[in-house]
Protein backbone atom coordinates (compact mmCIF):
# COMPACT_ATOMS: atom_id res chain seq x y z
CA UNK A 1 0.00 0.00 0.00
CA UNK A 2 1.14 3.10 -0.90
CA UNK A 3 1.61 6.14 1.57
CA UNK A 4 0.03 9.71 0.07
CA UNK A 5 2.89 12.81 1.09
CA UNK A 6 1.84 14.79 3.85
CA UNK A 7 1.70 18.51 3.02
CA UNK A 8 2.86 20.26 6.47
CA UNK A 9 0.51 23.35 7.26
CA UNK A 10 1.48 26.62 8.54
CA UNK A 11 -0.20 27.56 11.80
CA UNK A 12 -0.85 31.50 11.52
CA UNK A 13 -1.86 33.35 14.24
CA UNK A 14 -5.21 34.68 14.38
CA UNK A 15 -6.17 37.80 12.53
CA UNK A 16 -3.25 36.69 10.02
CA UNK A 17 -3.56 36.50 5.98
CA UNK A 18 -1.06 35.86 3.48
CA UNK A 19 -1.50 37.74 -0.05
CA UNK A 20 0.87 37.75 -3.02
CA UNK A 21 2.89 40.98 -3.01
CA UNK A 22 5.56 42.37 -5.29
CA UNK A 23 8.42 44.16 -4.52
CA UNK A 24 10.23 46.51 -7.09
CA UNK A 25 13.76 45.70 -5.66
CA UNK A 26 13.07 41.47 -5.45
CA UNK A 27 10.09 40.89 -7.10
CA UNK A 28 7.10 38.51 -5.84
CA UNK A 29 6.81 37.26 -2.53
CA UNK A 30 4.35 36.58 -0.19
CA UNK A 31 3.08 39.42 2.38
CA UNK A 32 1.97 38.71 5.97
CA UNK A 33 -1.62 40.60 6.60
CA UNK A 34 -1.95 41.23 10.51
CA UNK A 35 -4.82 42.62 12.15
CA UNK A 36 -4.53 44.55 14.93
CA UNK A 37 -7.44 46.44 17.01
CA UNK A 38 -9.39 46.40 13.80
CA UNK A 39 -6.22 47.69 10.90
CA UNK A 40 -4.74 45.94 8.99
CA UNK A 41 -0.83 45.92 8.94
CA UNK A 42 0.97 44.52 5.92
CA UNK A 43 4.43 43.34 6.19
CA UNK A 44 7.17 44.41 4.20
CA UNK A 45 9.21 42.38 1.78
CA UNK A 46 11.35 39.90 3.51
CA UNK A 47 14.45 40.73 1.39
CA UNK A 48 13.97 44.30 2.27
CA UNK A 49 13.60 43.46 5.85
CA UNK A 50 16.70 41.06 6.51
CA UNK A 51 18.53 44.00 4.41
CA UNK A 52 17.60 47.09 6.65
CA UNK A 53 18.03 44.35 9.68
CA UNK A 54 21.51 43.89 8.71
CA UNK A 55 22.39 47.98 8.23
CA UNK A 56 20.57 48.49 11.84
CA UNK A 57 23.08 45.47 13.35
CA UNK A 58 26.13 47.43 11.24
CA UNK A 59 25.04 50.64 12.46
CA UNK A 60 24.87 49.48 15.90
CA UNK A 61 28.08 47.30 16.31
CA UNK A 62 29.94 50.75 14.84
CA UNK A 63 27.94 52.61 17.23
CA UNK A 64 29.44 50.38 19.98
CA UNK A 65 32.60 50.49 18.93
CA UNK A 66 33.05 54.68 18.78
CA UNK A 67 31.39 54.48 22.42
CA UNK A 68 34.76 52.00 22.84
CA UNK A 69 36.73 54.24 21.84
CA UNK A 70 35.36 57.16 23.10
CA UNK A 71 35.82 55.47 26.47
CA UNK A 72 39.28 54.59 25.81
CA UNK A 73 39.96 57.80 25.00
CA UNK A 74 38.40 59.63 27.95
CA UNK A 75 40.51 56.84 30.47
CA UNK A 76 44.20 57.56 28.34
CA UNK A 77 43.64 61.10 28.39
CA UNK A 78 42.84 61.39 32.03
CA UNK A 79 46.18 59.00 32.41
CA UNK A 80 48.16 61.96 31.25
CA UNK A 81 50.67 59.47 29.56
CA UNK A 82 53.25 61.64 27.99
CA UNK A 83 53.11 61.76 24.39
CA UNK A 84 56.40 59.94 23.48
CA UNK A 85 55.13 57.24 25.85
CA UNK A 86 51.93 57.18 24.95
CA UNK A 87 51.70 53.86 22.40
CA UNK A 88 54.40 51.97 24.29
CA UNK A 89 53.44 48.62 24.24
CA UNK A 90 55.22 45.12 25.49
CA UNK A 91 55.77 44.27 21.84
CA UNK A 92 57.73 47.23 21.19
CA UNK A 93 59.82 46.13 23.99
CA UNK A 94 63.36 44.83 22.70
CA UNK A 95 64.61 42.07 25.34
CA UNK A 96 67.84 41.22 24.38
CA UNK A 97 69.22 39.86 27.18
CA UNK A 98 68.20 37.01 29.59
CA UNK A 99 67.44 40.01 32.34
CA UNK A 100 65.59 41.80 29.95
CA UNK A 101 63.55 38.82 29.17
CA UNK A 102 62.53 38.07 32.50
CA UNK A 103 62.14 42.30 33.36
CA UNK A 104 59.43 41.80 30.21
CA UNK A 105 57.76 38.85 31.41
CA UNK A 106 56.73 39.85 34.79
CA UNK A 107 54.88 43.21 33.38
CA UNK A 108 53.37 40.97 31.59
CA UNK A 109 52.31 38.86 34.20
CA UNK A 110 51.47 41.71 36.00
CA UNK A 111 49.28 43.12 33.61
CA UNK A 112 47.62 39.71 32.81
CA UNK A 113 46.97 38.82 36.19
CA UNK A 114 45.92 42.60 37.02
CA UNK A 115 42.32 41.41 37.81
CA UNK A 116 43.47 39.31 41.02
CA UNK A 117 46.14 42.20 41.51
CA UNK A 118 43.39 44.41 41.67
CA UNK A 119 41.62 42.64 44.47
CA UNK A 120 45.21 42.41 46.68
CA UNK A 121 46.74 45.83 46.04
CA UNK A 122 50.12 43.95 45.05
CA UNK A 123 52.53 46.60 44.63
CA UNK A 124 55.34 46.60 41.52
CA UNK A 125 59.02 48.21 41.77
CA UNK A 126 60.97 48.63 38.77
CA UNK A 127 64.43 49.87 40.05
CA UNK A 128 67.31 50.24 38.63
CA UNK A 129 69.68 52.29 35.95
CA UNK A 130 68.38 55.11 33.52
CA UNK A 131 67.37 54.48 30.13
CA UNK A 132 67.08 50.57 30.43
CA UNK A 133 62.84 50.89 29.61
CA UNK A 134 61.08 51.08 33.21
CA UNK A 135 58.73 53.53 31.56
CA UNK A 136 58.25 52.19 28.90
CA UNK A 137 56.90 48.81 30.66
CA UNK A 138 55.20 50.68 32.98
CA UNK A 139 53.20 52.42 30.72
CA UNK A 140 52.53 49.15 28.60
CA UNK A 141 51.26 47.99 31.76
CA UNK A 142 48.78 50.93 31.53
CA UNK A 143 47.76 50.43 28.24
CA UNK A 144 47.27 46.65 28.45
CA UNK A 145 44.72 46.94 31.15
CA UNK A 146 42.76 50.08 30.16
CA UNK A 147 42.84 48.69 25.95
CA UNK A 148 41.08 44.73 27.97
CA UNK A 149 39.15 45.71 30.47
CA UNK A 150 37.07 48.40 32.52
CA UNK A 151 39.94 49.54 34.97
CA UNK A 152 41.68 52.25 35.28
CA UNK A 153 45.61 53.80 35.43
CA UNK A 154 47.19 57.39 35.79
CA UNK A 155 50.77 58.21 35.45
CA UNK A 156 52.05 60.77 37.18
CA UNK A 157 55.98 61.89 37.87
CA UNK A 158 56.74 63.27 41.35
CA UNK A 159 57.80 66.31 40.58
CA UNK A 160 54.61 67.01 38.71
CA UNK A 161 52.40 65.96 41.86
CA UNK A 162 54.40 67.84 44.40
CA UNK A 163 53.78 71.59 41.74
CA UNK A 164 50.50 70.25 41.66
CA UNK A 165 49.83 70.63 44.62
CA UNK A 166 51.95 73.18 45.41
CA UNK A 167 49.32 75.30 42.72
CA UNK A 168 46.84 74.55 45.11
CA UNK A 169 47.97 76.74 47.43
CA UNK A 170 47.11 79.65 45.08
CA UNK A 171 43.85 81.29 45.46
CA UNK A 172 42.85 81.55 42.18
CA UNK A 173 43.22 77.93 42.01
CA UNK A 174 40.90 75.53 40.66
CA UNK A 175 41.58 72.53 42.46
CA UNK A 176 42.68 71.79 45.94
CA UNK A 177 44.71 69.47 47.09
CA UNK A 178 42.43 66.79 48.53
CA UNK A 179 40.67 66.86 44.80
CA UNK A 180 44.58 66.48 43.48
CA UNK A 181 45.24 63.37 46.20
CA UNK A 182 41.99 61.66 45.51
CA UNK A 183 42.56 61.79 41.98
CA UNK A 184 45.94 59.43 42.33
CA UNK A 185 43.93 57.82 44.83
CA UNK A 186 41.06 56.88 43.18
CA UNK A 187 42.36 54.97 39.69
CA UNK A 188 42.76 50.75 39.54
CA UNK A 189 46.32 51.80 38.86
CA UNK A 190 48.62 54.39 39.64
CA UNK A 191 52.41 54.87 37.95
CA UNK A 192 54.36 56.98 40.05
CA UNK A 193 57.92 57.79 38.03
CA UNK A 194 60.98 59.93 38.76
CA UNK A 195 61.03 58.70 42.53
CA UNK A 196 64.19 59.63 43.97
CA UNK A 197 65.75 61.65 41.08
CA UNK A 198 66.94 64.86 43.42
CA UNK A 199 69.87 63.90 45.12
CA UNK A 200 68.58 66.00 48.16
CA UNK A 201 67.07 64.86 51.31
CA UNK A 202 63.45 64.83 50.61
CA UNK A 203 61.42 67.31 52.36
CA UNK A 204 58.47 66.77 54.86
CA UNK A 205 56.17 68.24 52.65
CA UNK A 206 57.41 65.55 49.70
CA UNK A 207 57.69 62.78 52.65
CA UNK A 208 53.78 64.08 53.66
CA UNK A 209 52.60 64.07 50.01
CA UNK A 210 53.81 60.79 49.42
CA UNK A 211 52.80 59.29 52.21
CA UNK A 212 48.71 60.73 51.13
CA UNK A 213 48.95 59.10 47.99
CA UNK A 214 50.47 55.76 49.12
CA UNK A 215 49.11 55.53 51.90
CA UNK A 216 45.54 56.30 50.49
CA UNK A 217 46.16 53.66 47.79
CA UNK A 218 47.00 50.59 50.87
CA UNK A 219 43.69 51.52 52.52
CA UNK A 220 41.89 50.57 49.67
CA UNK A 221 43.83 47.75 48.13
CA UNK A 222 45.08 49.48 44.91
CA UNK A 223 48.50 48.84 43.44
CA UNK A 224 50.93 51.29 42.99
CA UNK A 225 54.19 50.84 40.65
CA UNK A 226 56.72 52.48 41.27
CA UNK A 227 59.68 53.45 38.57
CA UNK A 228 62.57 55.09 40.05
CA UNK A 229 66.60 54.96 39.14
CA UNK A 230 67.29 53.75 42.67
CA UNK A 231 68.09 50.58 44.15
CA UNK A 232 65.24 48.77 46.43
CA UNK A 233 67.81 49.26 49.37
CA UNK A 234 67.68 53.15 48.73
CA UNK A 235 64.50 53.62 47.97
CA UNK A 236 62.83 54.05 51.82
CA UNK A 237 65.61 56.75 51.72
CA UNK A 238 63.72 58.95 48.63
CA UNK A 239 59.73 58.06 50.01
CA UNK A 240 59.98 57.37 53.25
CA UNK A 241 59.96 53.80 55.75
CA UNK A 242 56.27 54.26 56.38
CA UNK A 243 55.50 54.33 52.58
CA UNK A 244 58.54 51.84 51.62
CA UNK A 245 56.37 49.34 54.18
CA UNK A 246 53.23 50.14 52.99
CA UNK A 247 54.60 49.28 49.42
CA UNK A 248 56.07 46.17 50.43
CA UNK A 249 52.78 44.64 52.14
CA UNK A 250 50.86 42.09 50.22
CA UNK A 251 54.17 40.77 48.55
CA UNK A 252 55.68 43.65 46.67
CA UNK A 253 57.43 43.02 43.27
CA UNK A 254 60.72 44.27 42.43
CA UNK A 255 62.23 44.28 39.24
CA UNK A 256 65.94 45.27 38.82
CA UNK A 257 67.22 47.02 35.56
CA UNK A 258 70.72 46.26 35.74
CA UNK A 259 71.74 46.37 32.32
CA UNK A 260 73.37 49.67 31.08
CA UNK A 261 71.13 52.66 29.12
CA UNK A 262 69.44 51.45 26.08
CA UNK A 263 68.29 54.88 25.15
CA UNK A 264 68.14 55.92 21.53
CA UNK A 265 67.94 52.31 20.77
CA UNK A 266 64.93 50.66 19.39
CA UNK A 267 62.27 49.43 22.05
CA UNK A 268 63.23 52.17 24.41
Amino acid sequence: MRSEPVTAEIEMPPGTRIQHAHCDTHGAFDQHIYLVLGRELKGACPECSAIASEKRETSERASKAMEIRMAMERKLGSALIPKRFATRSFDGYTAGTAEQRKALNTCRRYAAEFSQIVETGRCLLLLGKPGTGKTHLAVAIANEIMANSSCTAVYRTVGSVLQAIRATYDRTSEQTEAQIIASLVTPSLLILDEIGVSKEKPSDFELTTLFAIINGRYEELRPTVIVSNLEATALPGAIGDRCADRLREGGVIVVPFDWESQRGKEGF
